[in-house]
């Protein structure tokens, strides 16, 4: 099932649209708030929007977003957009820490030689041992609590966020946070009857 953004995080703001457009109409490039989805919006005219503020684009009234234009790719954003979505994305760990703690605490084995865990950068099989270990023992109730029972653990905030990346900037075969891309439907193939 697809999963949406109701809500995003505007990475950059473009008054009178991007270069090349058909139709001036001012756009921005945001990010999901829960699934980092990767969008491009057409807002309402005569609006003040800045990086970094915070727009409904659910399926209820929207009052700033006129529609969403399309998904995008890291690739498609602006310069000044991809400067500024590792740190939006930082926040956004940080501001979903709850989210991301119940992940350390509830993540299994993908297979018999790989667990979830050693997908973010930086758990290798050492640390993975002490971390089902020490959840064992108590479940993870913060980042802080999981650096502290974890010796030598690099920042955890900073290694979701590179895995965030990692996956919006690549077709990941495991996804952990992001959405996965819709894949296009290949054109029905047309009947035709031999002679």
């Amino acid at each position: 099932m697809p999963q949406y953004d109701d809500y995003v995080v505007v990475l950059d703001f473009l008054r009178h649209g991007k270069p090349g457009d058909r139709k001036a109409e001012p756009t921005a490039q945001c990010i999901g708030d829960k699934f980092f989805t990767l969008l491009e919006v057409v807002t309402r005219e005569g609006l003040e929007i800045k990086p970094g503020d915070r727009l409904y684009v659910g399926t209820a009234k929207r009052y700033e977003v006129k529609y969403v234009r399309d998904r995008i790719t890291l690739d498609q954003l602006t310069t000044f957009a991809r400067a500024e979505v590792e740190g939006v994305v930082l926040r956004l760990v940080t501001k979903g820490e709850e989210r991301f703690v119940k992940f350390f605490n509830e993540a299994g084995p993908l297979s018999t030689r790989l667990h979830t865990l050693e997908l973010l950068p930086g758990i290798g099989k050492k640390h993975l041992w002490v971390i089902l270990t020490e959840r064992k023992k108590r479940p993870f109730d913060s980042f802080k609590d999981i650096q502290k029972r974890v010796p030598m653990l690099p920042d955890v905030r900073r290694m979701i966020t590179k895995r965030i990346l990692r996956e919006l900037e690549k077709e990941e075969r495991h996804r952990l946070f992001t959405a996965a891309r819709e894949r296009e439907i290949p054109p029905p193939r047309r009947f035709v009857p031999t002679p």
